[in-house]
């Protein structure tokens, strides 16, 4: 007859204890973690969107781009028809030259008008002169006259010379004074034809630069997303035609309730857990704190005033940059899900 072994009865007791054991550590680490860092899974990665929005409206003519394709800074994403700019620039630029031509015409008159007036300030010397001699002619025929020297007729026709140098004298000067007046008057419209022109130039300037935008190219380099443009479209100005997703920055944007923040500071470090990549253990760190919580910068911001307030824990955004950013942009997705967690020692 064999002896049956004995229950150990000491088994369930050292289980027990072990379980306490491990259960106390599990729980002091848990409450230690708890003590010494600040955590959230309310948190996402955060990027740049760039609209796309053209400057001029016209038909589509071409879109040379697809959803979620890759583009580079500059390259031209959408072509509007630009034949009715073009053939206004050309109208623009036939003004232009008459315009320049109306410029060299008036220059030509002011020129003339000069010339004329230089003739007839000399005009205005001769006469002068005439009209001094014929003075002086008679001033002596009188002389002679009262000495019998010459006859009385004589003396007549030295009195008619002067009267007729006084006429082309006095003549002379009135017909120099209303070629000065015209002077005014010709160079004001010299200055408002080289007026026009700068005016034509600078239209002809705008329709220029208004012809490079019927060319939409790509304000940075990125990811395009879902496009609403389709070639023979009409579109308008400023309309959204797509938005460039920027993938070469990305931060995180990580929402801690108000009570969490005041042991917070920029500069503290971050470890940042990916919800679609939880093995990979990102390091971040703190750039900033909102000055408002994220319910006062909604579409529709609480109002507590009305009486019904029911107080509710707020959250606070806090900006993480992400460091070492080029080993893990492969991986980032604008509004993608992580936990974050800030040691606070």
């Amino acid at each position: 007859m064999t002896d049956t072994p004995k229950p150990k009865k000491n088994a369930p007791k050292i289980i027990l204890a072990a379980i306490v054991i491990l259960g106390s550590i599990y729980g002091y680490t848990k409450y230690r973690h708890a003590t010494t860092h600040e955590e959230t899974d309310n948190a996402q990665i955060e990027t740049y969107f760039v609209p796309i929005l053209p400057r001029v409206a016209g038909f589509v003519k071409t879109v040379n781009v697809h959803d979620y394709e890759q583009v580079k800074q500059g390259a031209v994403l959408v072509e509007i028809d630009s034949e009715e700019a073009k053939l206004a620039l050309s109208e623009m630029e036939v003004d232009l030259e008459q315009a320049r031509i109306e410029v060299t015409s008036s220059k030509a008159n002011l020129a003339s008008l000069q010339k004329a007036i230089t003739a007839q300030q000399a005009q205005v010397k001769t006469a002068a002169y005439l009209k001094s001699k014929a003075e002086r002619d008679l001033t002596r025929n009188t002389e002679l006259e009262k000495a019998k020297a010459i006859t009385n007729q004589q003396l007549l026709d030295s009195k008619d010379q002067l009267e007729l140098a006084n006429i082309k004298y006095f003549g002379a000067i009135d017909e120099i004074t209303s070629t000065k007046s015209k002077l005014a008057i010709q160079e004001a419209a010299v200055q408002r034809a080289e007026n026009l022109v700068k005016n034509k130039e600078v239209k002809i300037a705008q329709q220029k630069l208004k012809l490079g935008y019927y060319q939409v190219v790509a304000p940075v380099s990125g990811k395009i997303g879902k496009k609403a443009i389709e070639p023979g479209q009409f579109i308008q100005v400023s309309q959204p035609l797509m938005t460039i997703v920027d993938n070469n920055t990305f931060w995180v944007v990580a929402n801690f309730k108000e009570t969490q923040v005041q042991h917070l500071r920029a500069g503290m470090e971050a470890d940042l857990t990916i919800d679609a990549f939880p093995n990979e253990k990102i390091k971040g760190k703190v750039v900033s704190i909102s000055e408002s919580t994220g319910a006062k910068t909604s579409l529709l911001p609480p109002d507590n005033s009305s009486g019904n307030f029911v107080k509710v824990t707020q959250r606070i955004p806090v900006k993480i940059e992400i460091q070492d950013l080029a080993k893990y942009k492969s991986m980032l997705r604008a509004g993608m899900s992580l936990e974050v967690s800030i040691p606070l020692n």
